[in-house]
């Protein structure tokens, strides 16, 4: 069997020599067994470990020439594989012929990899079987058509599975491997990904780590967490997020309890092996994550409350970074057959006819909105082709540049959201899992660019007169219903989020009203208008290392000010500035956004130059 040769190698920092003639992988020798001897071969292992990456890339390099046909099978439908069709013949009569999918008939040798193979229904399950037994599909030899292989893999787990293989019929045409990620070449697939990067101390992290620990930090989120490192974020958002939940680093006790969550200190000792640093949060989180995953062709997921703005956000960014908006499919009302299906054509075998929106070789970015609010329950399962694949039934989507999954937690505010459950191969499927809070998405400036003074009104209430949860209660999109309504006249309690039997949200608005009435209230245009009698108070007070209630005061409006009601009033803020205490100036550049710190640092170049 053919290996990689020297002249095939791609020197990295972590494998700077090549492998030596032989150094095959478990499975990449199971592979070339199987082929030498024609028989179908099943492999079963946990998920993110490198099973179907180990076939795509070592098959075209120890086979030159041969192609890997890939066929997702939870993904597909009885009709996908064969169908009968009316076909005209040489003389013009019409008949039935048996129609098999066009890239089982790529044109030269290759091997059929179903993948997912226990995700795929009954009738699947059925077709499978010959496929499996006799490389034949209908009327169809596989064998006649180029195949020189075939073979089935997935997660054996019942939690992740919709059947178990069991006829005997089947299991006694196949040779079977189970294998772990020991059994794979993810350390070199992995180590290429990342080229500059010496990964030898982190796979010594990984692999000191014990079994369970190292099943939740599969090699797939693994490698998503020094994807995270790469770009500077946080390496915990490389952690899937399971039923709402992030995955903890934490091996149970000896009697099935919850042991010591270790998830700090392993991602702390992975970032020192990497060189790379494990920040606990960075500024503008959302749009940094949209920016990269359009920049690096990631797939990521973003929970947040209702009404907290991931949608319009996504967006916006999108439309920012490719300069269209993105390819948008809500799933409560959208399953794989409407973004694809098969057709006969007139070669005689299966296309499949992929929806409009996807066909334009344009950059395009997907957008799942409402990801665990499925149409039906196999949507999720058909998915993990599109999120882990970036293919639909097989097919690549034309210039897809990344994919954007939102979603809602479980539970928000003590109450269950109606969203569905997932298992851990289809939460790890993404680069950058998210929990999205309510101050990580701008939309104040979008509400102030929108709806003027009266949005400043609303903010500021929103800001200064309720309390942290009752924040919570009041979305942005709450917040828009609040600023409209008030424009038309209407009572403002009708914006507040219905709760059912004549209840509202219980957020007291006594206090927004008398602000919309223009009754007196302390915002950074009231600090402006009386910024000398301001400076007074101030200066009087003296310094004061901790502060007093004035100078709290105006620190506070600081920190709820917008950059563009900061910017309006620069030298007011500038001339107020060197009489607050140092420990309160050194908060306005620490975390903030990219905007913000630019403001802030010009306001300190104003207070600089007044001083001298």
């Amino acid at each position: 069997m053919t290996t990689t040769t020297v002249a095939e190698w791609k020197p990295n920092a972590t494998y700077p020599d090549p492998p030596e003639v032989g150094d095959r992988s478990r499975l990449e020798r199971f592979i070339d067994a199987m082929l030498a001897m024609g028989q179908t071969g099943q492999v079963f292992g946990e998920h993110g470990i490198g099973k179907t990456s180990t076939f795509l890339s070592y098959i075209p390099r120890a086979h030159p020439g041969t192609e890997v046909v890939l066929v997702p099978a939870a993904n597909l439908t009885p009709d996908d594989l064969l169908v009968n069709a009316p076909v005209r013949g040489e003389r013009g009569e019409l008949a039935l012929q048996q129609l098999i999918m066009r890239q089982l008939r790529p044109g030269r040798p290759f091997v059929l990899l179903i993948d997912d193979s226990l995700q795929a229904g009954d009738t699947i399950q059925s077709q499978l079987m010959q496929v499996a037994c006799n490389w034949t599909l209908g009327e169809h030899d596989l064998r006649a058509l180029g195949c020189v292989g075939v073979f089935l893999t997935d997660n054996e787990s019942v939690a992740e599975t919709s059947a178990r293989r069991t006829d005997l019929a089947v299991l006694d045409r196949m040779v079977t491997l189970r294998i772990t990620a020991n059994d794979t070449a993810w350390r070199r697939h992995l180590a290429s990904r990342h080229p500059d990067r010496d990964l030898t101390e982190v796979f010594r992290v990984w692999a000191g780590l014990g079994p369970y620990l190292r099943h939740l930090l599969s090699p797939r989120t693994l490698e998503h967490v020094l994807a995270c490192a790469r770009e500077g974020f946080p390496l915990r958002w490389g952690l899937p997020l399971l039923n709402g939940s992030r995955v903890a680093l934490a091996e149970p006790g000896a009697d099935g309890s919850p042991g010591a969550d270790r998830t700090d200190e392993i991602l702390d000792r992975i970032a020192a092996a990497a060189g790379a640093a494990n920040p606990g949060r960075i500024a503008d989180p959302v749009r940094r994550i949209l920016r990269a995953a359009v920049r690096n062709r990631w797939a990521v997921l973003l929970q947040g409350p209702p009404g907290c703005g991931k949608t319009e956000i996504t967006k916006q960014v999108v439309a920012e970074e490719i300069g269209r908006p993105p390819v948008y499919f809500s799933l409560p009302v959208t399953n794989v057959e409407d973004l694809c299906v098969p057709i006969p054509s007139p070669d005689g075998t299966l296309d499949v006819l992929m929806t409009r929106s996807l066909l334009s070789p344009d950059p395009k970015v997907l957008v799942w909105d409402e990801y665990n609010r499925p149409k039906d329950k196999s949507t999720f399962a058909k998915l993990m082709e599109v999120t882990q694949e970036w293919t639909l039934a097989g097919r690549p989507i034309p210039g897809l540049r990344a994919q954007v999954a939102l979603q809602n937690p479980p539970y928000h505010l003590g109450r269950k959201l109606l969203v569905s459950s997932n298992n851990v191969a289809q939460a790890s499927r993404f680069t950058v899992s998210y929990e999205v809070r309510p101050d990580d998405i701008p939309a104040n400036q979008w509400l102030i660019d929108t709806y003027g003074q009266t949005a400043e009104v609303v903010l500021e209430w929103w800001k200064n007169d309720i309390d942290d949860e009752g924040r919570e209660w009041v979305t942005k999109r709450t917040l828009e219903r609040l600023i409209k309504l008030h424009q038309v006249g209407e009572p403002l309690e009708t914006g507040l989020i219905y709760l059912g039997e004549g209840e509202y949200a219980p957020i007291p608005l006594a206090g927004l009203r008398h602000r919309l009435s223009g009754r007196r209230a302390v915002g950074i245009r009231d600090l402006a208008a009386e910024a000398d009698a301001w400076e007074a108070r101030l200066a009087a007070a003296g310094r004061h290392d901790e502060g007093t209630a004035d100078s709290d005061t105006v620190h506070q409006i600081f920190a709820n000010a917008e950059v563009s009601q900061l910017r309006e009033h620069l030298e007011v803020v500038a001339r107020l500035l060197p009489y607050l205490p140092p420990k309160l100036r050194a908060t306005y550049l620490v975390g903030q956004s990219e905007d913000k710190q630019r403001l802030w640092v010009d306001a300190f170049a104003i207070m600089a130059a007044r001083a001298n």
